[in-house]
């Protein structure tokens, strides 16, 4: 058997199913043991590892995808109609009580900006910017009583993207991978694909872990760049760098951080750093093919908005910049997805740049949604129809949402100021009624119908969360001497918009 010397012992080398087996108990046998469960996780013989206690229903999902529209879509104007704006428009706007308005947005009433058709069996109105998801409308689920409780886009943003409006508290594909842990240990268990032009408000704390271990954080990708995941790899320019000589430096790397860990039983700091390295390591391999979009046949990549440079598309396409980039992003998700990976979120819009690339439209919603909303249309649409014909989307789970929404009033003449009151998320794919709606908003799309029934964030994640099999009051993890869950001491599963 050769030998090999490494930090002044030696030691056969054995495979590393036998190498584990002879490092006895303790230590190494949680080892061995986690990496066994991996062997049959790889094998298919098991979905995952851990076997959390808030796992107390059929699990009807297995992946999501989250869609976040960063910066606030107006819902009056893409799925919400309102034939009041339209026979009130330029009239002096009255709310019938006093309103806070984020930038003073009570001029007169603005009808929505697009005309909206009836679409599908369902004959859900769309506006004409999101046309595009009227082939699969009657898949869709919509809420349209959605409140927020602040009108503050960073605040408004952790809220929906962690459960909570301040810093510090874990994403909710945190939250996921914590309970039902990888399918695939190759990638990431939670994914991140931003917007192409930079991070929305508050960046990585919409994704970290906080108190949760750092393994389970979101690990950002950007499809399209020549570095898509920063630091995967050595810089171009250390080309002293030898597959051989990195694999040797994990090698003694793994060795001394497992050492100091044996000794460090009860800090699991140390432990998320081995993993993050280990999957490192593994991802060099399995992360360039999976966002390897060449082995996409054409007719995919045109499904998806994907354009070579100077091609010419339809001219209901108006935005062919904007669905090349969210298209290549859902295309990537759908990869991500085959391979193992179970929670992505697809981020639009960022928090910088003028005229505004996000959804923020104070100025001139025509101008800001216009190519954004047709991006996504395109792409959303596109994932749903792969998804399905690939049954992909018998137990994956589509999440559409925004921090909040906007006022039917104008702001400036054609934009909109910010509208925390009521808003619109949409569900799609495994364990959701098709072609429903789910609460209403008022006649202005001011507030919901019924303001004393709104729909929160804490209500989706707790319906996600049981369709993913975890009762959501059961998942928690004790911090600061409190029992912290996503959902914070509210929710309720949506039972109406669920099969």
């Amino acid at each position: 058997m050769h030998k090999q010397r490494s930090l002044g012992e030696s030691y056969e080398m054995l495979d590393r199913r036998h190498w584990l087996t002879r490092m006895g108990n303790g230590f190494g046998g949680v080892v061995l043991a986690n990496m066994l469960a991996n062997d049959k996780i790889q094998a298919g013989e098991q979905e995952t590892a851990p076997a959390h206690p808030s796992i107390v229903y059929p699990r009807k999902v297995k992946r999501v995808i989250q869609l976040f529209m960063a910066g606030a879509a107006s819902h009056i104007d893409l799925f919400d109609y309102k034939p009041q704006l339209i026979k009130h428009h330029g009239k002096p706007s009255n709310f019938g009580e006093p309103v806070e308005a984020f930038q003073d947005g009570l001029g007169p009433w603005l009808k929505p900006v697009w005309d909206f058709k009836p679409y599908g069996n369902s004959g859900k109105m769309l506006s004409d910017t999101v046309a595009p998801l009227g082939k699969v409308v009657d898949q869709l689920a919509f809420i349209h009583n959605m409140v927020t409780t602040s009108g503050v886009h960073s605040a408004a943003t952790l809220l929906q993207a962690t459960g909570f409006q301040t810093p510090g508290f874990p994403g909710a594909g945190c939250w996921i991978s914590y309970a039902l842990g990888s399918m695939n240990e190759n990638l990431p268990t939670f994914v991140v694909l931003p917007d192409h032009r930079g991070f929305a408000s508050n960046g990585v704390k919409n994704w970290d872990a906080s108190f949760l271990p750092t393994q389970h954080s979101g690990t950002v990708i950007f499809p399209g760049k020549s570095s898509p995941i920063t630091d995967l790899n050595p810089h171009p320019s250390a080309d002293f760098v030898t597959d051989s000589g990195e694999e040797n430096a994990r090698a003694t790397l793994a060795f001394l951080n497992r050492q100091h860990a044996s000794q460090r039983v009860d800090d699991p700091r140390l432990e998320a750093r081995i993993r993050s390295y280990e999957l490192a390591g593994r991802m060099q391999v399995a992360a360039p093919e999976a966002l390897d979009l060449s082995q996409e046949p054409q007719y995919i990549l045109d499904m998806y908005g994907i354009q070579p440079a100077g091609k010419q598309w339809p001219a209901e396409i108006n935005a062919p910049e904007e669905a090349h980039h969210f298209g290549t992003k859902c295309l990537v998700a759908r990869r991500l997805l085959e391979r193992g990976v179970r929670f992505v979120q697809i981020w639009s819009g960022n928090d910088n740049g003028f005229p505004r690339r996000n959804w923020d439209s104070h100025e001139d919603i025509k101008r800001d949604h216009g190519p954004l909303a047709m991006g996504m249309a395109v792409g959303a649409t596109a994932l749903i129809q792969d998804l399905q014909q690939r049954g992909l989307l018998e137990d994956t789970l589509i999440l559409w949402t925004t921090e909040f929404g906007r006022m039917p009033s104008s702001q400036g003449g054609v934009g909109r100021d910010h509208n925390p009151y009521v808003f619109t998320n949409w569900l799609c794919g495994a364990g959701i009624k098709p072609g429903v709606t789910f609460g209403e908003s008022d006649e202005w799309g001011y507030k919901p119908l019924d303001r004393s029934k709104p729909t929160k964030v804490y209500d989706v994640h707790a319906t996600l969360l049981k369709l993913m099999g975890v009762e959501h009051t059961k998942l928690t993890w004790r911090h600061n001497g409190i029992d912290r869950r996503l959902t914070d001491v509210h929710g309720h599963p949506i039972e109406a918009i669920m099969s």
